[in-house]
């Protein structure tokens, strides 16, 4: 009877723990199903075929009992896919390439008035330099006569030209005899002897040679006309005795009333407040007008009679011949807190004519950042400006070579601002700075410096188109009474040549402003990409999101599926002995988890239940024999 009931209590228990092991399993299934957990990839993905908006999708299941169908439906489906998302990588290529549309105003206000500058054309014989000068000039005549049998005639007396030629023999002379204008033959650089018979001047070159300090490597300098080589050859001399005179571009010797004559704008009188000097190596005297932030000239009606008008004069006075070979003067616009570089954008005023030029104003605003690799101050460009006003692209390319010619050849070039330290070069000082300035500048227009890359446009900028008309001036019936009075004004003598008139003023009053626009913001890409979304499937951002749900469930399913098969594996695996070498088989069945080997055991006691219901008969007899007995 006791045997019995332990088999009955066994089998009870065993039944609770598979009632409490259905009860964990199903709640389990409860909360699985509030993350939409679905038993296979399968069912995920019919649930999704059937539900989703995308068009096409059910296709997918719909037709599962016609193969061909269903075949048919899968690659439309995944070829419209691989169509969507080449559009979708077209798209993202160009918004990543930055591309801008370009915005066109034009605005009417009253226009600010540029800076002009205005040269002479007319290198001045300083009188701290004119003894070297002449030295210079004797040593050029000397030069031409043996090269070209001309003898040049020069404004000296007799005296000082002995004088000179002693000079000369002791300073700059020896350094002319290692840089001397020589005829060179055409295809090899021979140089001519000073005997040579003559020869067909076709066959030949002028120029001059530069070497190193060793003379192991020297540079040739040839110009297929002599007019040119002479100029370049005096002015190579010339520029090193500028840079032997202390602050000579401080020097001021100018004589603004000698030089212009009239000066008006907007029908008012300029005076000396409204124009700067400087002095350039080539254009002799220049002055600046309209420069002055504090008070700037302004347009407020276009024509001829509101704008600058100038009467100039355009005779060489102590001129030097070998430097200037133009007369006349050379005018340049630009605008404010600009430097200006004559040899770019200057343009020659012709003696005898009046010359009108109109203006008409520009300005360009670039996008910077990603769209454009301009800059707005410079200051994220790897070049110092040396010039002391605002960022142009001509200012950094200048700054560029004078930082190469100071590292490379130890000083500075005179056409352009000192470095912190540098001195200008000079053939006294330095030797060979001529043979590495010419290589230098060699590989500066090549562009192996790099300058060209590293100076950027500026993100905003202002420039002016300029047309010019001309006329003679004075006319033949004016010329006798406008001359007569120019002279009585200013104490000279006025010839026609002499004199030239320059007006300059605004074509019209609107000007025109270029802007950039970006063509791809983030709301044009993500507009361009439902477009594309609902040609190729016809639907929605929903649809988009319900995609996305779609790869969530599949990473869901992927992760329980994988812990349940861990587990599964961890559960199947053979116990390991218990820690304090105790058996604990007899717990093993008691714990809160039963897998399938649990319920084999329940089994294997179930059908052991027959033997104790024959045991249940003998019961009663075993204790009638007993009695019996």
């Amino acid at each position: 009877g006791g045997s019995v009931k332990t088999g009955k209590m066994l089998e009870g228990e065993k039944r609770s723990q598979c009632k409490q092991e259905e009860e964990q399993q199903q709640k389990e299934e409860e909360q699985e199903g509030l993350i939409e957990f679905y038993g296979s990839y399968q069912e995920l993905f019919q649930f999704f075929c059937s539900n989703t908006t995308i068009h096409g999708a059910i296709r997918l299941v719909c037709s599962k009992q016609n193969k061909m169908k269903t075949a048919f439906w899968t690659v439309l489906f995944f070829l419209t896919f691989g169509l969507l998302y080449w559009q979708f990588g077209i798209l993202y290529r160009v918004y990543f390439s930055y591309p801008v549309n370009l915005n066109l105003n034009l605005n009417s206000d009253r226009l600010t008035f540029p800076a002009v500058t205005l040269c002479t054309l007319n290198p001045y014989r300083y009188s701290a330099i004119r003894t070297k000068l002449d030295e210079l000039d004797q040593i050029t005549r000397q030069t031409l006569l043996d090269l070209y049998d001309y003898n040049m005639s020069l404004a000296q007396s007799d005296g000082s030209t002995v004088s000179t030629r002693k000079r000369s023999s002791r300073s700059l002379l020896h350094h002319v005899q290692r840089h001397p204008l020589r005829r060179q033959k055409r295809d090899n650089l021979v140089t001519l002897p000073e005997n040579s018979p003559s020869v067909d001047k076709n066959d030949w070159k002028i120029g001059f040679v530069l070497c190193n300090e060793n003379n192991t490597d020297c540079f040739h300098q040839v110009y297929s006309s002599g007019v040119d080589a002479v100029r370049e050859w005096y002015s190579f001399h010339y520029i090193n005795i500028l840079a032997q005179v202390p602050d000579a571009k401080a020097l001021d010797e100018s004589d603004f009333e000698n030089f212009i004559y009239s000066c008006r704008f907007n029908e008012a009188t300029c005076d000396k407040a409204n124009y700067t000097h400087f002095h350039h190596p080539l254009y002799g005297n220049c002055y600046t007008f309209n420069d002055n932030s504090s008070s700037l000239w302004t347009s407020s009606m276009p024509g001829i009679n509101n704008g600058l008008s100038l009467v100039v004069r355009t005779e060489q006075h102590d001129f030097i011949p070998l430097l200037s070979t133009v007369t006349g003067a050379r005018v340049m616009v630009h605008d404010q807190n600009e430097p200006a570089f004559m040899d770019d954008g200057g343009f020659n005023v012709r003696p005898g004519i009046e010359t009108s030029i109109s203006m008409r104003k520009e300005m360009t605003v670039r996008l910077g950042g990603s769209y454009s690799d301009c800059t707005e101050d410079g200051t994220d460009v790897p070049v110092p400006n040396l010039y002391s006003s605002r960022y142009t692209e001509q200012v950094c390319i200048r700054s560029c070579f004078q930082l190469n010619m100071v590292e490379r050849c130890g000083c500075a070039y005179y056409f352009y601002p000192l470095t912190a330290g540098a001195e200008y070069c000079d053939y006294t000082k330095h030797i060979a700075w001529g043979y590495c300035y010419y290589k230098l500048l060699a590989e500066f227009k090549a562009d192996v410096l790099g300058c060209f890359h590293k100076c950027r446009k500026p993100c905003k900028m202002t420039e002016y188109h300029l047309s010019a008309g001309y006329s003679q001036w004075p006319s033949a019936v004016s010329e006798d009474w406008v001359l007569h009075v120019l002279s009585q004004q200013n104490n000279i003598t006025a010839k026609r040549n002499g004199v030239a008139k320059v007006n300059l003023f605004f074509e019209e009053w609107n000007y025109k402003t270029n802007g950039e626009t970006p063509a791809y913001t983030v709301v044009t890409l993500l507009s361009q990409l439902g477009n594309q979304w609902s040609l190729w499937f016809g639907s929605s951002v929903l649809s988009v999101m319900e995609l996305a749900e779609l790869i969530l469930d599949f990473f869901a399913i992927t992760f329980i599926l994988g812990l349940r098969r861990f587990r599964s594996r961890q559960q199947l695996s053979p116990p390991g002995p218990s820690p304090n070498g105790r058996d604990n088989t007899a717990f093993q069945d008691e714990g809160p988890g039963l897998s399938a080997p649990h319920r084999f055991t329940v089994e294997a006691v179930v059908t052991t239940l027959p033997s104790y219901n024959s045991l249940e008969p003998r019961g009663p007899s075993r204790d009638g024999e007993t009695g019996h007995e």
